[in-house]
């Protein structure tokens, strides 16, 4: 959801990358990567057809394949190795296939793409996208931005978040933002978010419902899976945006986004109770616990490897650092501001994880 590449010069599964290659390598493994050219909220089908043909175009020699995709890149990835899969491209190399690893993944939906696909929904997506681009392309943040942003909050409540009223007035200020960003990448990511929102009606519980019995893992093959929540930001997480007004706002869209996702219809559940959460959390979550996009329980789908606190771009190395040294070098970007203190501990331990479920079946 909202996944690129490439961005102005910013690569989303940058991060990811180097820590699996550094694993790999220490392992005494070479391991080649090959980011997907994602669609970033087309259907599952269509950007399952991309993946497979990238795995097609790359997978040379005779060594193990290994897929991994986060939150909708998941399914990409279990569509692909399902037995079941009609695509156009017809993976020939699946015998080859080892291990799908789902980060933070909607096995079960999710009730924030059912929001999304609503026509304010759709808005707030456009903006949420906006919000991405102008953290990312724009770089330093221009003047005119942070005047628009203190202008957003000063209307808001602090203490309770940015409102969906105030959040869908402060769409046009966004997007006329954005438009004065000329980058083709920039033009291209919006536009592919504007024509085609294939997933928002996909991933929506009600959806997944029926896609599930759809879905069949293959033999032979390791699944794995993490799962992280962010609890709702408190009072001591807004006293920190303070001075901070891009900060302020983008706690704020992560409120506004925290609830929708909370919203649970009891007969789409999004997800059953799961002993391995309970035991690598030490307590049993609530049952509306999320990360901020996706209910911590859709997130399970076989050998759950990692679980903990995180929202949903931490896992992928989208968080704040945490000396001056680190900041002024811009490690890492977190744009989506969730208090959850995720941090290079955090994110060397899922890695962890993550490799060592490739290597051992590999």
């Amino acid at each position: 959801m909202f996944g690129f590449t490439r961005l102005a010069a910013f690569d989303y599964f940058g991060h990811v990358e180097r820590a699996l290659v550094r694993r790999f390598a220490d392992a005494g493994v070479e391991l080649s990567t090959h980011v997907s050219g994602v669609l970033p909220t087309a259907s599952v089908r269509r950007r399952a057809e991309r993946l497979a043909e990238l795995v097609t175009d790359t997978a040379t020699g005779s060594g193990p394949i290994h897929l991994l995709g986060h939150s909708t890149g998941g399914l990409d990835a279990r569509l692909v190795a399902s037995p079941a899969a009609k695509l156009e491209t017809a993976p020939r190399w699946l015998s080859r296939l080892h291990t799908v690893t789902t980060m933070n993944t909607p096995h079960y939906g999710t009730p924030l793409a059912a929001f999304f696909a609503t026509a304010k929904g759709q808005r707030v997506l456009y903006a949420l996208s906006a919000f991405t681009v102008i953290g990312l392309s724009l770089g330093a943040r221009p003047l005119a931005v942070a005047s628009v942003l203190m202008g957003i909050i000063g209307r808001g409540d602090r203490t309770l978040g940015l409102t969906l009223p105030i959040l869908d007035r402060s769409v046009d200020s966004l997007i006329g933002l954005v438009d004065d960003a000329r980058s083709p990448e920039v033009r291209a990511f919006l536009k592919a978010i504007k024509e085609d929102q294939g997933a928002m009606l996909q991933l929506s519980p009600e959806a997944m419902d029926l896609m599930l019995a759809g879905f069949e893992d293959r033999p032979g093959v390791f699944y794995q899976s993490t799962a992280s929540m962010s609890p709702m930001p408190s009072l001591r997480s807004w006293i920190g945006t303070i001075g901070h007004p891009w900060r302020a706002l983008s706690l704020a869209l992560f409120t506004t986004l925290h609830g929708i996702t909370a919203g649970l219809d009891e007969r789409y559940p999004c997800g059953p109770p799961s002993s391995a959460l309970d035991t690598l959390l030490g307590e049993t979550p609530d049952a509306h616990a999320n990360d901020g996009c996706v209910p911590l329980r859709a997130q399970v789908w076989g050998t759950l490897v990692w679980a903990g606190l995180g929202d949903h771009l931490d896992v992928l190395g989208h968080y704040h650092d945490e000396t001056p040294e680190e900041r002024l070098a811009l490690r890492h970007h977190d744009w989506l501001t969730s208090g959850s203190h995720f941090n290079d501990a955090s994110f060397a331990t899922l890695m962890d994880r993550v490799a060592n479920g490739m290597l051992t079946h590999a």
